[in-house]
């Protein structure tokens, strides 16, 4: 149960990393425009994805197969997540 939470709250912080920090992932320079932003949050989503699948093990011992639409779902809630950081990047400033 508490896994499930700690996993959530790195997803938020995954997903807001990228709206928060100009230099991320060793990218050199700002990122001004929204796309830009928008290509950093797919290689935070691969990580989370990553973490989520070595913790799954680590706790359940296997993995389940998933189908396309746990990917769709959790991509929808990791742009959820983002939307804190988006409101503080683009709206705030």
């Amino acid at each position: 149960m508490l896994t499930k939470f700690l996993y959530l709250l790195l997803m938020l912080f995954m997903a807001n990393l990228g709206w928060i920090s100009d230099k991320w992932l060793g990218i050199a320079g700002h990122i001004s425009q929204l796309w830009q932003r928008f290509a950093v949050l797919l290689p935070a989503y691969f990580i989370t994805l990553v973490i989520a699948y070595f913790v799954e093990q680590l706790v359940m011992g296997q993995v389940w197969p998933q189908g396309w639409e746990f990917y769709t779902i959790t991509l929808c809630l990791f742009l959820v997540f983002s939307f804190p950081g988006f409101v503080y990047r683009m709206l705030w400033k």
